[in-house]
């Protein structure tokens, strides 16, 4: 049963008798009013997916009741009831954020798929203010998972700048999260409620990418069949990340240049320019200072990009953060596949802080995820994790073998086998003895050698 709350005034019972019967067959929640003032009054009251109102009553006129409803909430949907003589001021109605009109007389079928399309509005604006709260939420500073001291100085210097128009260049190896901190940037900024574009620079060839950024007109180059707007363009008022600014060719760098500058841009094949209002957060995991020495960056550009430069530390720089971060990707994967899963075993957890993490947090996320899925037990165990993690304990436990010698290790093995065999049976020695295949006196010679009994 559609669960939809439609709210209907209008002074006419017999109307409200008609609409009421009519919606609350199709399975809607009604309520209604004979006043304009009374409907509004209910409206504040209760949340109405969309309200439905007459626009000739007495006192207060739909007009006014549209104005009063979409003053207090101006994601309201309304639909105005006039009759045919009526229809310029239901046009009227519109301009002022009517969804649309209803004329007298009217079919039943008519209104119903009115009513199913403003209804269909609702839902759009809905799912659009959760989206904008999720993303608020998503990409508050306080959700970037990290307390370390290199990724809380990161913190303190991205929320100054994030309140500025201030042309950002975040510096960072591949999976340090730097969209990440752009985004966060975005939507911590005064720009928040504008577009967001990102786009990856090393993923296009150069014409595509000058047609991307830029837009371009009908008949540019080859394949150019219709005018095409660029992401400038369509980020104007908002924000653009342009993720590997160091892998743009002379031509591109010149253009961003100009839009650094000059605040325009020049159409592909078009001699118009275009003023655009874009904040620009650019990345890069090269080395920019010796690209210019080597004649590939533009120094003017370097500049004009790294107003604020903000360097992201690799995850082998903050190891404390490891714990935190497998905590977040253990809680979001295990949610994700309905899960039983609590925790790491200690020993995975180790191995995962020796780890040098050349993938940074996007590996560690993919490790996580991926031993969720592998393990059928509620902790998640070592041979659930990729082959290099645990040949990387293989090999620090031959260093650490070395390093020990032989007789410490081959001793410290020797106790830990006795010892949980010992413990298997129950401390018996004849068992212990007979489970390890020696004499029950060499049994009790090692087992106070390495002080397991006094």
């Amino acid at each position: 049963m559609n669960k939809n709350k439609i709210l209907v005034i209008d002074d006419e019972k017999s109307m409200l008798e008609f609409l009421s019967a009519m919606l609350t067959k199709d399975g809607f929640s009604v309520a209604v009013s004979d006043t304009g003032q009374e409907g509004v009054n209910m409206f504040k009251k209760t949340h109405f997916d969309l309200v439905i109102t007459d626009i000739k009553m007495p006192e207060i006129s739909g007009i006014d009741v549209l104005k009063s409803i979409r003053s207090y909430d101006t994601n309201a949907v309304v639909l105005m009831i006039t009759a045919y003589a009526s229809v310029d001021t239901a046009i009227e109605a519109m301009k002022l954020g009517a969804f649309d009109y209803i004329t007298k007389p009217f079919e039943i079928e008519n209104i119903r798929v009115i009513i199913r399309k403003a209804l269909q509005q609702r839902e759009l604006l809905d799912e659009n203010i959760n989206l904008k709260e999720q993303l608020k939420s998503e990409y508050d500073f306080k959700n970037i998972i990290g307390n370390s001291t290199p990724i809380k100085d990161v913190f303190d210097k991205v929320r100054k700048i994030s309140r500025t128009d201030a042309t950002v260049l975040l510096y960072g190896e591949t999976g340090t999260g730097k969209e990440l901190f752009a985004r966060a940037i975005h939507h911590n900024s005064p720009r928040k409620s504008e577009p967001f574009i990102s786009i990856d620079c090393g993923a296009l060839t150069e014409t595509l990418l000058e047609s991307e950024l830029f837009g371009h007109v009908k008949g540019a180059f080859t394949g150019a069949i219709e005018h095409k707007k660029g992401l400038f363009e369509a980020a104007d008022g908002g924000t653009i990340f342009l993720d590997e600014v160091g892998v743009a060719s002379p031509q591109i760098q010149t253009k961003l240049l100009r839009v650094l500058q000059e605040h325009e841009i020049k159409q592909v094949g078009g001699n118009k320019s275009i003023k655009v209002d874009v904040r620009i957060i650019a990345a890069t995991n090269t080395d920019l200072e010796q690209q210019i020495k080597d004649g590939k960056f533009r120094e003017d550009l370097f500049y004009r990009l790294s107003v604020i430069p903000i360097v992201l530390p690799p995850l082998r720089e903050r190891i404390d953060d490891i714990p935190l971060l497998v905590s977040h990707f253990l809680k979001k994967y295990t949610r994700k596949a309905g899960s039983k899963i609590k925790k790491m075993s200690p020993e995975v957890m180790q191995i995962l802080m020796k780890y040098n993490w050349p993938g940074n947090i996007r590996e560690l996320e993919n490790v996580v995820e991926r031993a969720v899925v592998l393990e059928e037990g509620d902790t998640i165990a070592i041979e659930n994790l990729p082959d290099k993690l645990r040949e990387q304990e293989i090999e620090i436990d031959e260093k650490r073998f070395i390093a020990e010698g032989l007789k410490n290790t081959v001793e410290q093995t020797e106790r830990n086998i006795i010892l949980k065999a010992f413990e298997e049976c129950a401390e018996n020695q004849y068992q212990t003895a007979k489970k390890l295949k020696v004499s029950r006196q060499n049994l009790q010679y090692k087992l106070k050698k390495y002080r397991i009994i006094e």
